[in-house]
C-alpha cells in the first residue's frame, strides 16, 4: 500500500490494482496535462493536474464503494476505472477535445485502445481483471459505471472541490463526503437518498457558480481560441495526426507549435500572455439562431468574412461560439417520499440557474488589441448581431442589473 498526501483529501491510500496503475506511462503522463488548461492564465495557482484529480477520484471511488458494500472483483475494477478515468485526455484537457474528436472519434472517455495493450493491460491482467470492462466503466456503461461518469459521479464531486481550492475561488465548495454517503442504487439507478435534495442542489449550484468565473472566464476562453487555432492548423500543416497529440502531454503541445512555421506567432503570444482581446461579447439573444449550431467549417468562413470587411488579416480573427447551455447535475435522481425523482422534477432552483446559464452564454470575437474595435464593428454587420454601440458588455442594464447600477 502507498499512502499520497492530497491537497484536497488529506491522506489517501493507494492499493490493489490501483497501485499498480500508479507508475504505468499513461496514468504519469497526467502529471503534465493541466487540470483547467488555459485558466491558468487567469488563476496562476490552478496549476493542479489530471493525476492529482485522478487520485481523488480514487479516493472518492474508494468511499462509495465501502459505504454501497461492493466488494471483490466488482470494486477493484470501479477502483481501476476511477484511476484511469482521465487518461484517454489530450494535452490541456478539454481545450483541445473537439479537434481530437473531429479526426478520430474520441472523446477523453474512449480509452479502450489505451487500456487494450501494454504496462496499463498488464497490470489489469495481474489483478484479474478485463480491459475492455474498465474501458465500459470509464465511458460510463452499465450500473456501476454511474459512479465514474454520470450524473451524480465521484469525478464532478472531485474536480468541483479541487478546482475551487487551486483557484482560490469558493463557489465549488461542496461537502463531497456527505454526497457519498447519500448514495444508493434503486433499480440500477444510482440515487441521492431521502433528505437530500439540497445536497444535490449544491452540486448543481457549485457547478453553475464555477462556470462563469472559471471554466468559461473570458482570459480563458481567448487563450483556449487561440490554442485551438494552432492545434488545428499543427494537424494541418505537419505530419503529426490527432491519435500522436492526444499522446502528448501540455509541454509537448507547446514546444511543437512553437517549432511550426505556422504556430510560431501564435505559440509566442500564448507564451508571453499576449492575448486577443474581445471584440464582441454578445448575448444569447442578439445572435442569429442560425449562427448558434454552425459547424467549424461555417465559423472558418465566417472568420474570413469579418476579416475582409474590417480589412485585417484572416489570421487576426476569431469566432468563438460555445455550445448551446446544457445542464447534465440536473438529471441526478433523489429519493422523495419512496419515490425516485429527477432533481429537475424536484427542485425550483433549476429553472433559475437554467435561466442564468442563458443569460451568462456570450458569442465572442477576439483580435489583437490594435484591430479589436475594428473587428468587432465589422463583426456586428458582418454576422448580423443585433447589438448596440456597445461591443463588450457583461449585463444588460435593467436586466439581472448589479448593485453598482443603483449606485
Amino acid at each position: 500500500m502507498t499512502t499520497i498526501k492530497d491537497s484536497v483529501h488529506d491522506h489517501i491510500a493507494v492499493e490493489g490494482v490501483a497501485a499498480a496503475l500508479l507508475d504505468t506511462p499513461p496514468v504519469q503522463r497526467l502529471r503534465r496535462v493541466k487540470q483547467l488548461g488555459t485558466v491558468t492564465f487567469v488563476y496562476p495557482s490552478a496549476n493542479h493536474t489530471r493525476f492529482e484529480h485522478s487520485l481523488g477520484v480514487y479516493h472518492l471511488a474508494n468511499e462509495a464503494l465501502a459505504h454501497l458494500g461492493i466488494e471483490g472483483r466488482q470494486a477493484e475494477r470501479v477502483r481501476a476505472a476511477a484511476m484511469l478515468h482521465d487518461v484517454g485526455h489530450a494535452p490541456y484537457s478539454h481545450n483541445v477535445e473537439d479537434i481530437v474528436h473531429r479526426r478520430t472519434g474520441k472523446y477523453h472517455d474512449d480509452v479502450h485502445d489505451i487500456l487494450d495493450d501494454g504496462p496499463v493491460a498488464r497490470a489489469l491482467a495481474d489483478h484479474d481483471l478485463d480491459p475492455a470492462a474498465v474501458a465500459d466503466l470509464v465511458a460510463g456503461d452499465g450500473e456501476l459505471g454511474q459512479i465514474v461518469s454520470g450524473e451524480l459521479d465521484v469525478d464532478r464531486m472531485d474536480y468541483l472541490v479541487r478546482d475551487a481550492h487551486h483557484t482560490g475561488v469558493p463557489y465549488g465548495t461542496i461537502d463531497a463526503e456527505r454526497l457519498v454517503r447519500a448514495l444508493r442504487f434503486v433499480d440500477g439507478d444510482l440515487v441521492l437518498d431521502e433528505g437530500n435534495v439540497q445536497t444535490a442542489e449544491s452540486l448543481l449550484l457549485a457547478r453553475a457558480l464555477m462556470n462563469p468565473t472559471v471554466y468559461s472566464h473570458h482570459v480563458a476562453r481567448i487563450a483556449k481560441a487561440m490554442l485551438r487555432r494552432a492545434t488545428q492548423r499543427l494537424l494541418d500543416r505537419t505530419d503529426t495526426d490527432a491519435g500522436q497529440l492526444r499522446r502528448m502531454d501540455d509541454c509537448g503541445l507547446r514546444v511543437a507549435l512553437r517549432e511550426c512555421d505556422a504556430t510560431a506567432a501564435l505559440a509566442h503570444r500564448l507564451d508571453r500572455r499576449d492575448l486577443y482581446k474581445r471584440g464582441v461579447w454578445a448575448e444569447m439573444e442578439a445572435v442569429p439562431e442560425n449562427l448558434l449550431d454552425t459547424d467549424q467549417a461555417a465559423i472558418a468562413d465566417h472568420e474570413r468574412a469579418v476579416a475582409e470587411a474590417a480589412n485585417v488579416d484572416p489570421d487576426a480573427v476569431i469566432l468563438d461560439v460555445p455550445g448551446r447551455p446544457s445542464m447534465k447535475e440536473s438529471s441526478s435522481r433523489v429519493l422523495v417520499n419512496g419515490e425516485v425523482r429527477r432533481l429537475s422534477e424536484q427542485s425550483t432552483l433549476v429553472n433559475a440557474l437554467r435561466a442564468a446559464q442563458r443569460d451568462q452564454w456570450r458569442l465572442g470575437v477576439y483580435a489583437p488589441a490594435e484591430s479589436a474595435e475594428r473587428v468587432g464593428n465589422a463583426a456586428v454587420r458582418t454576422l448580423g448581431l443585433d447589438i448596440d454601440d456597445t461591443r463588450v458588455r457583461d449585463v444588460r442594464p435593467g436586466v439581472h442589473a448589479t448593485l453598482d447600477e443603483f449606485n
